[in-house]
């Protein structure tokens, strides 16, 4: 019988933006005495931001998790001699991206840039009255090095390094991304370091 680490196989992605990245955390920063909703926004837009214990703004390691089993599923590519499987469940179920420091930014809470949109004021798009509000929003260029952990050897590296470049391109992560029919998130790989 073979042990649990000799069936897991590891890399590390170096991970490039192509484009902005915003993020849009749910928060529950009070309102102060009188506070209007729009004073609130101005004051706490940060908080929209996850982040380290130094205070820099940090990649959800689900982030990229949830990008990889969404590309998986739409490029729906079959695994060969099990007939129409696909490798769809095997994303979702034996990838792990590991929550490190490698998914900081080099950018602290205080310091990222914003920008200011009108959005549906109960987040459906075109349902009704629209007001501004402001997300953190951090330049494209932006680097991580990402590990993942692949539970199953049903995914080949070359599997996975198709559906990683599928999830940067079609899906990407955060607010406003490919997937939800915006422009932010997208990523590409630089390099692969496969452990075996």
């Amino acid at each position: 019988m073979q042990k649990e680490n000799e069936l897991m196989r590891k890399v590390i992605v170096h991970i490039q933006g192509m484009s902005d990245y915003s993020q849009s955390k749910l928060h529950e920063t009070p309102k102060l005495n009188k506070e209007t909703a729009d004073d609130h926004e101005n004051r706490t837009w940060r908080e929209k931001c996850s982040t380290d214990k130094e205070g820099n703004v940090k990649i959800p390691a689900m982030a990229f998790k949830l990008s990889l089993a969404a590309a998986a599923k739409k490029l729906g590519l079959q695994i060969a001699g099990r007939g129409k499987s696909t490798y769809t469940k095997y994303f979702e179920a034996d990838v792990i991206c590991e929550d490190d420091r490698g998914l900081s930014l080099p950018i602290n809470k205080a310091d990222i840039s914003s920008v200011r949109l009108p959005q549906n004021s109960d987040g459906v798009r075109g349902s009704g009255k629209r007001v501004f509000r402001t997300f953190p929003i951090v330049d494209g260029g932006w680097e991580v090095h990402a590990t993942f952990s692949i539970m199953d050897d049903t995914i080949t590296p070359d599997v996975f390094e198709e559906v990683f470049e599928a999830a940067g391109f079609g899906i990407g992560i955060g607010r406003w991304r490919p997937q939800n029919g915006g422009l932010n998130g997208r990523f590409k790989a630089l390099s692969y370091a496969w452990d075996e």
